[in-house]
C-alpha cells in the first residue's frame, strides 16, 4: 500500500510539472489524423488503368510493383487525376510524389501552404487534413547512401513545420542542419559513445527528410503526457519507413525529437531503421533499449538546461512514457550534448550533438 502510495505522489507530480501552471488546460485536445489519404473514394472509383491499390489495405510493395508496371503517360494521368492519394501512397515512385504533392498544394488554394509549392521543395507526403501534415526531402533520396528521418515533436504541422522560428528548430529547420553537417568532413576519434570509423569514409551522400508526419499535441496538456497521439504517428511512421524501403531507399536513421521518441518507441518493432537517436526525449514507453524489440542502435542525448529533465519519467495509468531512455539502465548509446542549449538546440551548428549525428547519419560510428 505504502508503494501504491508513492506511485500516486509520483503521478500527480508528472501531472504538475508536464502540465505546467496553466494544469491540463494549456494543452488542446487533437484529433488524430489517419486512415487513407483525402480522394480515396475516388481513386478506388477509377477504372481505367485496371483495379489500383487499395490506400488503406495495399502494401507499400505491392504499391510499388503496381506503378513498376504502367508507362509513363499512365503513371502521369494518376497524378494529375488523384494528386493527394498518388502523393501520400507510400510505395509510389519518388518523382511522381514530388509532382503530386506539388499539385495537391496548389489545389488547397490555402495561403499557409503556398511555399510548399514553389519548385526546390520535395514534398513527398502533404495531407491537408486537420492541421495539416508533410514530409520534406533535402537531399537526393533516390541516389542517397544514407537517409535520416527528422521526427518532432508537440506544435508541429503543415504550417509550422518550416515557420520562422530560432534557426536550426523545427522540423525542417532541423533537417537542414542535419544535412548540411553531413556534407562536412568528420575527423577521427570517439563520437556518441561509438567511435568513429578509422581511414578514408566514402559515406557518400545523405538525404534527410523532415517527417510531420502525424498529428502532434499542441502545449503540454494531456495529448502530450499519453501515448494516444502517438500510437497513431507509429502507425504512420511505420508506413512510411516501409514506403522507402519499398522504393529501394537505404535503411534509415531515425532522429527522435521529444514527443517525436514516444513515436519512434512505439514505431520501433515494426522499421527497419539503422539507428534510433532519441534527444530531449520524456521516455519512449519502454522500460530499456531492448524492450523496444528493434534490431537497429538505440542511441540518447539531453542537455544540461533541456526542461525534459523535470517531467518524471513515470508510467500510471497511461500517463507519462516510462523510462528515461539517457539513464545507464535503460542501456542506449550516449550521445554527447553538454553544450545543448534548452529543448530544441540540438541541431545546432558547433554542438557536439549535432557532430555526432552527423557521424551516425553517415553511418562514420561503429
Amino acid at each position: 500500500m505504502r508503494r501504491f502510495g508513492r506511485t500516486l505522489v509520483t503521478a500527480a507530480l508528472a501531472v504538475t510539472v508536464v502540465g505546467g501552471t496553466a494544469g491540463w488546460a494549456s494543452g488542446e485536445s487533437q484529433s488524430a489524423v489517419t486512415g487513407p489519404p483525402p480522394g480515396t473514394a475516388a481513386w478506388r472509383a477509377d477504372t481505367a488503368y485496371g483495379p489500383l491499390p487499395d490506400p488503406a489495405t495495399a502494401t507499400p510493395y505491392e504499391v510499388a510493383r503496381f506503378f513498376a508496371g504502367l508507362d509513363d503517360a499512365a503513371r502521369t494521368a494518376l497524378v494529375r487525376t488523384h494528386p493527394l492519394v498518388v502523393g501520400n501512397l507510400d510505395g509510389a515512385p519518388v518523382p511522381l510524389r514530388y509532382e503530386a504533392n506539388r499539385l495537391a498544394v496548389v489545389a488547397t488554394g490555402e495561403a499557409r501552404y503556398a511555399s510548399l509549392a514553389a519548385p526546390d521543395r520535395r514534398i513527398l507526403a502533404f495531407d491537408p487534413r486537420g492541421r495539416g501534415q508533410v514530409a520534406e526531402v533535402f537531399g537526393d533520396l533516390e541516389h542517397a547512401a544514407h537517409v535520416s528521418v527528422i521526427v518532432p515533436g508537440s506544435d508541429n504541422d503543415a504550417t509550422s513545420h518550416d515557420a520562422r522560428r530560432a534557426p536550426h528548430t523545427g522540423p525542417a529547420g532541423m533537417a537542414r542542419a542535419l544535412r548540411t553537417a553531413t556534407e562536412t568532413p568528420l575527423a577521427d576519434g570517439p563520437v556518441a559513445g561509438g567511435s568513429v570509423a578509422g581511414g578514408p569514409v566514402a559515406a557518400g551522400p545523405v538525404a534527410v527528410i523532415a517527417w510531420t508526419g502525424y498529428t502532434t499535441p499542441v502545449g503540454v496538456g494531456l495529448d502530450a503526457a499519453d501515448g494516444r497521439l502517438a500510437a497513431a504517428g507509429a502507425l504512420r511512421l511505420a508506413r512510411f519507413t516501409a514506403g522507402l524501403d519499398a522504393v529501394g531507399a537505404p535503411d534509415p536513421v531515425l532522429f527522435c525529437h521529444s514527443y517525436g521518441s514516444v513515436v519512434c518507441g512505439l514505431a520501433a518493432r515494426h522499421t527497419d531503421a539503422a539507428d534510433i537517436v532519441a534527444l530531449g526525449s520524456p521516455g519512449m514507453r519502454a522500460d530499456t533499449a531492448d524492450d523496444l524489440r528493434t534490431g537497429a542502435r538505440v542511441w540518447a542525448g539531453r542537455g544540461p538546461s533541456d526542461w525534459i529533465a523535470d517531467v518524471p519519467n513515470v508510467s500510471f495509468a497511461g500517463i507519462g512514457h516510462g523510462a528515461d531512455p539517457t539513464s545507464a539502465a535503460f542501456g542506449a548509446r550516449r550521445v554527447p550534448a553538454a553544450d545543448v542549449r534548452g529543448h530544441a538546440g540540438y541541431f545546432t551548428p558547433g554542438t557536439q550533438s549535432l557532430a555526432a549525428f552527423a557521424a551516425i547519419a553517415k553511418g562514420e560510428v561503429r
